[in-house]
């Protein structure tokens, strides 16, 4: 009986230390008096009491989407291709980093003239510079943007 207590105890303990990381992914820790280190896909022992996971990361690309929520920007909807590409610089507001690209997308688009139908690429490609350069210090990447004028 003992036996099975310690087992199982034993089996908590590694469940608690061993973090499995996805590929495409990694993974914050947080190290008290150190700067946090990133840990790259595969697994990984943390130490208890002295580690503490932070973000998993997704380094794939990903899609926001808008449709209502730029409807005070003329019209406009599309979809805004991103990646991250600085994971230590991104890790503090990866849970905003959807509502800071739209943010951006907003600020950008209303500080551009209006479109005519003709130009919808060269607004998109405008529109993915204005991005890169108010997101490429959080650590984030515009890949592409695709509009579509109402």
């Amino acid at each position: 009986m003992l036996a099975l207590l310690v087992s199982i105890a034993l089996v908590c303990l590694l469940l608690a230390v061993l973090r499995r990381v996805p590929t495409g992914h990694v993974q914050v820790v947080h190290r008290r008096g150190h700067p946090p280190r990133l840990l790259e896909p595969g697994l990984h022992l943390l130490w208890p009491g002295l580690d503490r996971a932070g973000h998993r990361i997704d380094l794939t690309g990903q899609i926001l989407q808008f449709q209502d929520a730029l409807a005070d920007a003329r019209g406009v909807r599309g979809r805004v291709y991103w990646q991250v590409l600085e994971p230590e610089r991104v890790d503090p507001v990866i849970e905003q980093a959807a509502q800071l690209i739209r943010n951006s997308a907003l600020q950008a688009l209303h500080g551009e003239p209006g479109p005519g139908p003709a130009d919808q690429r060269a607004l998109g490609s405008s529109l993915k510079r204005a991005l890169n350069g108010m997101l490429r210090e959080r650590g984030l990447m515009v890949t592409r943007v695709e509009l579509e004028l109402a």
